[in-house]
């Protein structure tokens, strides 16, 4: 991939689209390609066709998607099937019509079975059911994963997949009711802080383990595969670190600046019990992960205060 190349990033208003945008031009690269969803639909075939004969990208980040959190995965199965497909299909479909040189597919850790051994090694993919919750959209992201592999396989495409761990950063959605975990807390934790609330409650025990990757270190190895990586095994990127729960909370709870008791409410569920990904393969190419965990809720909790309150 040359500094002058045609790259276009799918998806790069949301948190991992343009925390790709962000390496790209740091790393020189500036002959960036980029749609909203206003100017282009990617569930739309005809238009992504269009777009792909007018524009003739030479490499392609798929980061668009439809994502969201429990409530909406839970309750809107059908949408996120659908639409995620359908990106996929006419992203792939559009890339292989018109030549392009090179294309990463970006999933989610959510497509492993649910009771998964840990770490989790990339051939558990399939050995196992998933997650009732997110089921829909973990379907769509392993169709896309056994799309690249078949495109390679059938026309000889250079078409590679990443599977991050849970992602948090810059761009993260905020919202109380539809967020992932690290936003979520940091809205509840900074909503006491600023009413005097002398406590925060949060479901569950606070032991279960987590992995968190910051978004800029995921875009950091997405680049570095792009250039390198040919195979057709997908690979895993994590950080290969822990943290449970309620250290996340006091984490959150420490760079938030709350005075107040971080409360668990052990009634509630506390989901699966562990969940990181191995990440061997992704190490063994020279990256890894350079932001710590403190500072990367640092960065995120700035975010939070400068753009979104």
């Amino acid at each position: 991939m040359e500094k002058d190349s045609r790259i276009y990033v799918a998806g790069h208003t949301g948190m991992v689209g343009s925390a790709i945008v962000r390496c790209l031009k740091s790393k020189g690269y500036n002959n960036i390609i980029s749609r909203t969803h206003g100017e282009l639909d990617l569930t739309n075939q005809a238009s992504t066709e269009k777009f792909f004969r007018d524009e003739k990208p030479e490499y392609v980040f798929l980061a668009a998607a439809k994502v969201g959190g429990i409530h909406a995965n839970s309750n809107y199965p059908a949408d996120f099937i659908m639409e995620n497909m359908l990106i996929e299909c006419n992203i792939i479909k559009s890339a292989h019509a018109n030549s392009v040189k090179k294309l990463m597919l970006l999933g989610s850790s959510c497509i492993y079975p649910k009771m998964c051994p840990q770490p989790i090694k990339e051939e558990y993919l399939l050995t196992g059911e998933l997650e009732p919750t997110n089921e829909a959209y973990a379907l769509a992201k392993i169709s896309g994963i056994k799309m690249c592999q078949s495109y390679n396989k059938q026309y000889g495409t250079k078409y590679i997949s990443v599977m991050p761990a849970s992602l948090y950063g810059i761009n993260d959605r905020f919202d109380i009711n539809n967020s992932h975990v690290i936003p979520s807390m940091i809205i509840k934790i900074d909503s006491a802080k600023k009413t005097n609330r002398p406590f925060v409650e949060l479901w569950g025990t606070g032991t279960p383990l987590r992995e968190f990757l910051y978004v800029d270190d995921m875009a950091d190895a997405c680049l570095s595969l792009m250039k390198t990586y040919e195979g057709n095994d997908f690979i895993n990127i994590g950080s290969g670190q822990e943290i449970s729960i309620r250290n996340l909370a006091e984490t959150i709870k420490k760079v938030v600046g709350y005075q107040g008791e971080i409360l668990f409410d052990a009634s509630k569920p506390d989901g699966t019990p562990r969940r990181v990904l191995d990440n061997t393969k992704i190490c063994a190419t020279g990256w890894n992960p350079k932001v710590e965990m403190e500072e990367g809720i640092s960065r995120e909790y700035d975010y939070y205060l400068n753009h979104i309150i």
